[in-house]
């Protein structure tokens, strides 16, 4: 147990450690004894958390390694998501991007040791994403190993980097300061999951040392390897159909009625799938801390980390009329059209077809090799000096980038039988049956190609100045500056299409290799014939590397900013009131360069303001702490809705008559302002109960929008106009084209309320009063006006992409000097991932609600050799995406459960 003077030197030392001023903790140290304080592992990391929370001016939450090299999860994500108020998507069974109070990935600000960061991966689904161009920061990335520190921020101060609506998250890698003397720590695993064979190993290594409390160096390096096996059931989303060719003539006139009038909706795709992936991720830091005198420091800060994938992925689908097994496609082996026949057909209340049954229909097997690499660098120059008595000044100079490469080759059998699919038992895993034996290769033939390759380059330039005056021994002030260069190149997307029209003229055999062939037997429920990707395309002589794109999309954001900031302490009741004020001013120009019908577009664009922001903390010096903070901060928009690339279309007989669908350069960011109050109690032991408000208004709120306006108003080249417009008059500047683009719109609010609780169980008798637990709850509730929903010409409220309304964590642990353990369950209601406008399939898709449970003990062999267990993913939950607000299957995966044997030592 720590008692008052124990803590309070604890936290002086982490909030020096922090490079935040100690003015506050003077006093009260000067008034103390130096008590050795001794807590180790899990407590010990729980502990540190609690401290940096407490003494935090503004909201703030903290995970802590638990030793050297050892964070309290596989995967920073997995550990982000048991802070309050944040929750997180999932990739091959580990997370990958957080929401933070109920707002998305975007809204988040991503730091790197003090420096803006932008980490890009992907995902195998084009449902969850695929390739994005967002602000949303891919935690899968880095090993866990690499950190010791990870600080969330949720409330805004003027000294911090505007940005991050949500909150800005500060991950830190060690330092050789943090550490007394030489250190040196290696640990290993050996995974295995449920639904792969292989045995996955994770290896990781410290060495650090410091001589003479002047110079210090530290060297990480972590390396992973796994398998992946994720498979399920999913649909191209649904759609209204009529019968296109297909004989429908043995339903009941009710039905063909409904079919002819396109109001049965049915599903897309409608295929077993299986997405497979072998893993690398690959990190090392290197940081170097020279302190040449007391007032005088400098370090320097390194760091690389991949993340490859090497991914197949395979489907056995239709690809009829839209995707289903509607319609007639050809031409077959006897150059005619196959048209198929629906036999049966059930639908349920909303018209969708739960139960079907064809005839000939068109079925596909789609094989698909693809890479996704991410190479990620930085390198950060700190000095810390004490220029006089009352005056420090840090300065930072920093540069990080990241690559990120993408290729996927698919190939397309095709066959042509008899198919059931039947949504009757469970809506979100059909069951399909076929008359024919989909692992037999001679019933199909070669039907399409596909090769695409995708680029994308992300890379921050930072400088920054902080100066920090003490103006007495209760106050002082702050004021900085910085420039900041940010730059996203895109490289033109590459592919090349290969198809029936190509058989058809003889340039290429259709008849399938059965060489080139296997039964693919991973699928729990069904096997059916794969094909070997690049072997198929060798034997056809096609290259699978395409030309460099002879265009890149560029975005280049700059903005310097500059601040003031006024901290002080002061004596209130039987404790202390503590609080900063100040506003920091901002002035970016943007650069954004597309294509438009193929000739370069570059449009600038400027914007600037001030962000004022007031933190007060009141702590009664004995258990209760009382916090308030007002905030205004901002998000800029997505790399995507900038890029002005796109299309003019100048033919007024075309189907979309004269309309332009771009990007918008022009977009300001979103706005919001802030306000977070919290009542936190915190107990002499381990632990602390606290619940806190939030409430953020966000203004200049982007969504996609149709309206008319004069071509002089888009900003493009009167080149780009055609001949008349739809009246046979010539287009002019004046013609009025319909623009497809987003826009800033509306006025939105978000609110909700954060439950903590953290405590020691020491009252129960030994040996149960090792055990302890650890609750939080977040209440998030926000709507957005999002215009022509689902294609309808209606404006609709619906909840923020990503906004989860409930989402929890509760974990129960056992500490002990020799043993411990710990269970976790994370909980996530259900959420929103895009709002649809202009798509007729549907209005909104999502994801349904999920938990997690995670387990982990470990054993301490002596005070060097530790043992461990770790196990993710123990009840193997269902990912169900949803498509259209009534509710339909999108796309359903298990991914197995994990679990990991390891030991670490210290030398």
């Amino acid at each position: 147990m720590l008692n008052k003077p124990s803590r309070t030197l604890l936290a002086t030392a982490i909030m020096s450690s922090l490079g935040v001023s100690n003015y506050v903790y003077a006093e009260q140290s000067a008034q103390t004894e130096v008590e050795e304080i001794v807590v180790q592992g899990y407590r010990n990391s729980l502990l540190k958390a609690k401290d940096l929370k407490r003494n935090a001016v503004g909201a703030q939450d903290s995970i802590v390694a638990e030793d050297i090299a050892d964070f309290p999860d596989l995967n920073l994500a997995d550990s982000l998501q048991r802070v309050p108020g944040i929750a997180i998507t999932r990739e091959g069974g580990e997370g990958r991007q957080i929401s933070l109070r109920g707002l998305g990935p975007n809204f988040t600000q991503v730091q790197l040791n003090g420096m803006e960061a932008l980490g890009t991966s992907s995902s195998a689904m084009d449902s969850r994403g695929s390739v994005s161009r967002s602000r949303a920061f891919d935690f899968n990335i880095f090993a866990s190993e690499l950190f010791q520190r990870v600080d969330v921020k949720k409330s805004f101060s003027a000294e911090m980097d505007e940005g991050g609506i949500g909150g800005t998250v500060g991950l830190h890698t060690a330092k050789p300061f943090d550490f007394d003397g030489f250190n040196t720590a290696l640990s290993g695993q050996l995974g295995d999951n449920s639904q792969t064979d292989d045995v996955s190993p994770r290896v990781a290594a410290l060495i650090s040392n410091t001589w003479d409390d002047k110079f210090g160096a530290l060297f990480s390096i972590a390396y992973s390897k796994r398998d992946v096996n994720e498979q399920g059931y999913n649909t191209y989303r649904w759609r209204k159909k009529n019968a296109s060719g297909s004989d429908i003539s043995e339903l009941s006139d009710e039905l063909q009625d409904k079919i002819n009038n396109e109001e049965v909706s049915f599903s897309r795709g409608s295929r077993y799938s299986l997405f497979e992936n072998e893993q690398e991720r690959l990190g090392t830091t290197l940081a170097l801390q020279y302190r040449p005198n007391n007032n005088l420091e400098f370090s320097f800060d390194a760091l690389y980390g991949e993340l490859n994938n090497d991914r197949s992925e395979f489907h056995l689908q239709n690809r009829g009329s839209s995707s289903t097994a509607l319609g007639c496609t050809g031409p077959a082996y006897n150059n005619e059209q196959v048209c198929s026949k629906l036999t049966t057909l059930e639908i349920n209340e909303n018209n969708d077809a739960i139960y079907s049954v064809y005839e000939d229909a068109a079925i596909h097997s789609e094989s698909r090799s693809q890479y996704a690499d991410t190479k990620i660098s930085q390198f950060v120059l700190k000095s810390d000096w004490q220029i006089t008595e009352d005056l420090n000044m840090t300065a930072l100079v920093g540069r990080s980038e990241t690559k990120f490469n993408t290729g996927s080759v698919k190939v397309y059998l095709e066959t042509f039988g008899d198919e059931t699919i039947d949504y009757r038992q469970d809506a979100y895993y059909g069951e399909n049956t076929y008359g024919f034996e989909p692992t037999d290769s001679s019933l199909f033939r070669y039907h399409e190609i596909d090769i695409s390759e995708e680029e994308i380059t992300n890379t921050f330039d930072s400088v920054k100045l902080d100066f920090n005056y003490t103006l007495n021994n209760a106050s002082n002030i702050k004021f900085g500056v910085s420039n900041k260069k940010f730059e996203s190149e895109n490289g033109e997307s590459k592919s090349n299409n290969i198809n029936r029209s190509d058989w058809e003229d003889g340039v290429l055999d259709d008849t399938v290799d059965s060489s080139l062939t296997f039964t693919n037997t991973a699928h729990n429920k069904q096997q059916w014939v794969s094909v070997d990707v690049l072997g198929t395309l060798a034997s056809m002589n096609i290259d699978p590397n395409l030309d460099n794109p002879d265009f890149t999309d560029n975005v280049q954001e700059k903005t310097f900013g500059a601040y003031l900031q006024y901290e002080a302490e002061w004596e209130l009741g039987s404790g202390y009131l503590m609080g900063n004020a100040g506003v920091r001013h901002y002035d970016t120009t943007t650069n954004a360069i597309g294509l438009i019908n193929g000739e370069v577009v570059d449009v600038e664009n400027t914007y600037s303001g001030l962000l004022p922001a007031i933190n007060l903390v009141w702590d009664s010096n004995n258990s209760l702490v009382l916090r308030a903070s007002y905030g205004e901060n901002l998000t800029r928009p997505s790399l995507a809705a900038l890029v002005p690339t796109g299309v003019v279309q100048n033919d007024a007989t075309s189907t979309n008559g004269l309309s332009i669908s771009s990007g918008n350069p022009n977009l300001k960011p979103y706005e919001s302002v802030n306000f977070d109050f919290s009542v936190e109690y915190y107990f002499e032991n381990i632990g602390y109960a606290a619940v806190s408000y939030f409430h953020k208004s966000i203004d200049n709120f982007i969504i996609t929008e149709t309206y008319d306006i004069p071509y002089s108003q888009t900003g493009y080249p009167v080149s780009l106009l055609g001949d008349v417009d739809e009246n046979g008059n010539p287009q002019t500047a004046s013609t009025v084209f319909t623009v497809i683009q987003p826009q800033n719109l509306d006025e939105s609010d978000i609110s909700g309320w954060e439950l903590a609780f953290q405590r020691d169980l020491d009252f129960l008798p030994a040996p149960f009063n090792n055990l302890g637990v650890i609750a939080n709850y977040t209440f998030a509730d926000g709507e957005a006006l999002y215009r022509n929903v689902g294609n309808s010409g209606v404006d609709q409220y619906k909840s923020f992409p990503g906004l989860s309304e409930h989402s929890g964590n509760f974990t129960v642990y056992y500490d002990s000097d020799s043993w411990g353990a710990r269970v976790a369950a994370a909980y996530r209601s259900d959420y929103i991932a895009a709002v649809q406008a202009g798509n007729g399939d549907e209005d909104e898709n999502g994801f349904h609600a999920s938990t997690y449970i995670d387990a982990s003990a470990f054993y301490q062999v002596n005070e060097k050799l530790k043992l461990t267990i770790e196990a993710s993913n123990l009840t193997n939950e269902r990912e169900e995406q949803y498509s259209d607000s009534n509710n339909r299957l999108y796309n359903t995966t298990v991914n197995g459960r994990t679990v990991y044997l390891g030991a670490s030592y210290r030398f």
